[in-house]
């Protein structure tokens, strides 16, 4: 009897150090899920649809999406449209059809800090919405005031209760994967800032000065923001990464769109290279 007890008890010692058959198909299950890579433009998704070679396209509202593997790893990019609202309609229907296991919002963005160059690239490792603004009261003829507007926070309900978050993080593994390819990236160098999204292309000299300053923006762009914050809502991983194409406080006088859209898929590609097929946890290590 104690033969039989002392074996039963070494089978479940040895069993529990095993997945159960449910959490293996789950874990497969999760691998086998697409990385999503989204770009606002043409120009921010041509080369990773070269790089799939042959995919599915799938259209759901105006927004359209393409199926397919880099070097054997499941992907679906996702051509999100420009601006806040196009981004988060994209990033909605995105998840609802495609369950990716992580989204990398990558493209174009003017630059705020000056000490960033046109085609630097910044990995986002904080996204901040700094078009949500409020202002005090002013009476009739007293004029505007945009030095003394403030940062509103974003709502999220979360389990029944209200959160506010005054910007939102990219997941650590997935920084890690945007830092363990940077090397690859030859057009300039890689940084690690916090991305500005907002439906307004800021050309002011003094009000970049006043976002870098105030929100300690790198870039600004139209998108990441709002992405983020769904993806937050679905619990989804998320990555921002932008490549400067013009910036009115470097001294720079290039705008290029194109090929710094070009550059920085490319560096999404890499990324998703380096995410390969396993899970996420590893890459935060």
């Amino acid at each position: 009897m104690r033969i039989f007890t002392a074996l039963l008890m070494i089978i479940a010692f040895f069993l529990a150090g095993f997945p159960s058959t449910k959490e293996a198909a789950g874990s497969r299950q999760k691998d086998n899920q697409p990385i999503a890579v989204q770009g606002a433009m043409g120009i921010e998704i041509s080369v990773l649809l070269k790089e799939m070679g042959q995919y599915k396209q799938e259209t759901h509202g105006n927004y359209t999406f393409y199926i397919g593997k880099i070097t054997g790893i499941p992907v679906v990019i996702s051509r999100t449209g420009i601006g806040m609202v196009h981004a988060a309609a994209s990033t909605a229907l995105l998840i609802e059809h495609y369950h990716p296991r992580a989204i990398i919002n990558q493209g174009t963005a003017g630059g705020h800090d000056p000490n960033f160059r046109v085609f630097d690239s910044v990995i986002g490792v904080e996204v901040m919405n700094i078009g949500r603004l409020s202002s005090e009261r002013l009476d009739e003829g007293q004029g505007i005031r945009p030095k003394t507007w403030k940062f509103v926070k974003t709502e999220m309900r979360e389990n029944g209760e209200i959160k506010e978050y005054a910007s939102f993080k990219s997941n650590p593994g997935l920084v890690k994967a945007a830092l363990r390819a940077a090397p690859k990236y030859k057009h300039g160098k890689v940084v690690v800032g916090k991305v500005g999204s907002s439906d307004f292309w800021n050309r002011e000299v003094d009000r970049i000065h006043w976002f870098h300053k105030k929100a300690g923006t790198s870039v600004e762009e139209m998108e990441a923001a709002s992405v983020a914050q769904v993806a937050k809502g679905f619990n989804i991983p998320f990555l921002s990464v932008r490549t400067v194409s013009n910036s009115e406080v470097s001294g720079d006088k290039i705008e290029d769109l194109e090929t710094a859209g070009q550059y920085c898929a490319e560096f999404a590609v890499e990324i998703v290279k380096t995410i390969g097929t396993g899970s996420l946890s590893h890459l935060a290590k």
